[in-house]
């Protein structure tokens, strides 16, 4: 059964005999034990048929015209796909040693011709049963080639032991080639897997040509081969002169880039042996290198149907991909709605803002000017006093009294001067431009500012009761305190006013109700402080369904006119901003609760603020009348 061109075999044998005779006899005896086979001749026709398919079993007579069994199976070995296939060597030889060359040749096993067919049959059986164990799973389009080995020497004629060298080589089944001219070398030789010698010989005696200068010419061919991955050439130098500077010409050599340095003296099959080791290097370096460029190829391969499986992965869900795109593009355009509108209320309070710091600015010049002349004023009218007092005249007590009320009305007027003051000074802090920066804030100090700022909502019947437990400093924005707590107490003013009774409201115009702002410090057991404000009223409270949406932008609850919706929806931003949370419920009374609540331990440069402890109280009464401290008031 011939081997057909790129398919395997395990089931056909290769039997190498060059005796038409002994090969008709063994084919038959195989045959007829239900084997395929497949007869050569010689050593070189077997490995010529490796690459047309690999076979089960090889089974090869030791005496063969050229290379011998021994050296077949050394071929064998050298290869990486063809190592596994056992080999079983025939030979009516009885030589002394020639089993043990055999066996180290690398035959698996070595048996005479005219033992019992049984005997030969169940070594094959047991040899096959082993190999289908390891048979490897791919091969390589090419599985065996040659060893090709170059010799560069003089004429044959000129020296005898050159033919015995190639003759050696060649029955060891290596393709020889003799260069007697170095200089008609071509680098583009190395280049050419077809062609490119796995071992160049170089005779290092000889007169024809320097030897030490074509192992340099070899080197430096060699090293570019190298650099573009290919493995490259080994270099054997012959060396048959006797000199007596031997260890520096030996240096010499190995410094010219040969690999090894033999003496012609060891004879051709030494020479031939030590060639065979270089080589033999060489061939599982080529093995190892195509062994990871075809796994680097299945690599490849697997990624690209990885690939294309994503591919038509993607393809299948391209409209469910299309729909999740269309419904994330809508929210991310309703976001962007929002964030619009609340630019343009950022807008607008930051304008705000600038305008009230410049009519703060402009009212304080005047305000101070008058201030200054109202105390010349009264200062004149008590020298005025004093010189009445002293005076005789009867129109005096008349004048001494219109003095006196003049006296009285400065002072009333330096009260409403102050207030006006201190409401400017309040605006020009709640106004400040760097509100966008986070700082350390007097909170008490912040907090008693928003009151100022709205005591004309709270009137004089709304009472706001102050309890601050949590330490005076707070690593925040301004518009944390501002604005959020402005917009939560501003509310919660509206609600008790839109609370009262209609005829109460009419009758004296003063809405009656509590406002409680209570601050304190949380444990979350994580080593993270939180800072808390919690803001409660007494009013209606807000029903569990508007508490869903209240933080929403445009959403309010008051008359048109009356609100814009984006008060809650800002503050619920700024807290955000800050990495905090805020939430409304119901107060115990019934009215609306907020609670604020932000990290607190993190100061300017992300250190831990200290624990500064206020002074303990159960807070205070205040009618829009500011605390005398900062701490608990009494």
């Amino acid at each position: 059964m011939p081997l057909t061109n790129g398919e395997d075999h395990p089931d056909t044998l290769l039997l190498v005999e060059d005796s038409d005779t002994q090969a008709l006899r063994i084919r038959r005896m195989l045959e007829g034990h239900g084997f395929h086979v497949h007869r050569v001749a010689s050593g070189e026709a077997a490995l010529d048929t490796l690459d047309e398919g690999l076979p089960g079993l090889v089974i090869a007579d030791y005496h063969l015209p050229g290379m011998n069994g021994g050296q077949l199976a050394r071929q064998l070995r050298m290869n990486a796909v063809t190592r596994t296939i056992p080999v079983l060597i025939l030979t009516e030889g009885i030589e002394p040693g020639l089993e043990r060359e055999g066996l180290e040749s690398g035959a698996d096993a070595y048996i005479p011709k005219s033992s019992d067919p049984a005997l030969i049959v169940f070594r094959i059986r047991a040899l096959l049963r082993e190999h289908a164990a390891h048979t490897p799973t791919l091969r390589p389009e090419r599985v065996f080639r040659r060893a090709r080995i170059m010799v560069i020497a003089p004429e044959p004629a000129r020296q005898q032991a050159v033919p015995e060298l190639i003759g050696q080589l060649r029955r060891d089944g290596h393709i020889v080639t003799l260069c007697h001219d170095p200089a008609l070398l071509d680098p583009s030789v190395l280049h050419d897997p077809e062609h490119v010698p796995d071992c160049v010989v170089i005779d290092l005696a000889c007169r024809e040509f320097d030897g030490l200068e074509v192992c340099r010419r070899l080197d430096e061919w060699r090293q570019e081969d190298l650099l573009s991955g290919n493995v490259p050439l080994r270099i054997l130098g012959v060396d048959g002169a006797a000199r007596p500077d031997a260890r520096e010409f030996a240096a010499r050599v190995f410094e010219a880039g040969i690999d090894d340095l033999v003496s012609r003296d060891v004879g051709p099959a030494a020479l031939a042996l030590r060639i065979r080791v270089l080589v033999r290097r060489k061939l599982l370096q080529d093995d190892v290198r195509r062994i990871e460029t075809e796994r680097q190829a299945r690599e490849i391969a697997v990624k690209s149907a990885r690939a294309e499986a994503a591919a038509i992965a993607s393809k299948a869900s391209l409209a469910e991909a299309l729909e999740q795109a269309n419904r994330e593009l809508a929210d991310a355009n309703h976001k962007l709605i929002e964030t619009q509108a609340k630019l343009v209320q950022t807008a607008k309070m930051a304008s705000l803002g600038e305008l009230v710091a410049g009519i703060a600015h402009e009212i304080n010049n005047p305000l101070a000017f008058i201030l200054a002349h109202k105390d010349t004023v009264a200062r004149g009218l008590d020298r005025v006093l004093g010189m009445e007092a002293a005076c005789t005249d009867p129109a005096h007590e008349a004048r001494e009294t219109v003095l006196t009320k003049c006296r009285d009305r400065v002072g009333s007027m330096n009260m409403g001067l102050r207030r006006i003051q201190n409401l400017v000074l309040n605006l020009r802090k709640f106004s400040r431009l760097d509100e966008g920066l986070f700082q350390l804030i007097d909170v008490p100090e912040a907090l008693e500012t928003v009151m100022a700022l709205l005591t004309q909502k709270l009137g004089s019947g709304i009472v706001v009761r102050r309890r601050y437990e949590a330490p005076e400093r707070l690593y925040c924005q301004a518009a944390l305190l501002n604005q959020v707590i402005m917009n939560i107490i501003s509310n919660a003013a509206d609600a008790i006013l839109a609370a009262q009774p209609d005829d109460m409201s009419t009758r004296s115009g003063i809405a009656e109700g509590e406002i409680d702002i209570h601050t304190f410090l949380t444990h979350n057991g994580e080593g993270q402080d939180s800072y808390v404000f919690v803001i409660t009223d007494s009013g209606p409270g807000i029903p569990p369904d508007v508490q869903e949406r209240i933080f929403e932008p445009f959403f309010t609850t008051k008359p048109v006119g009356a609100g814009t919706g984006l008060g809650l929806a800002i503050a619920y931003s700024v807290v955000q901003a800050h990495h905090g949370s805020l939430s409304v419920g119901t107060a115990p009374q019934g009215g609306a609760r907020f609670t604020i609540s932000v990290p607190w331990n993190a100061g300017p440069g992300g250190e831990s603020l200290p624990p500064v402890q206020s002074p303990a109280g159960a807070g205070y009464l205040a009618r829009n009348e500011p605390p005398q401290h900062g701490g608990a008031d009494q």
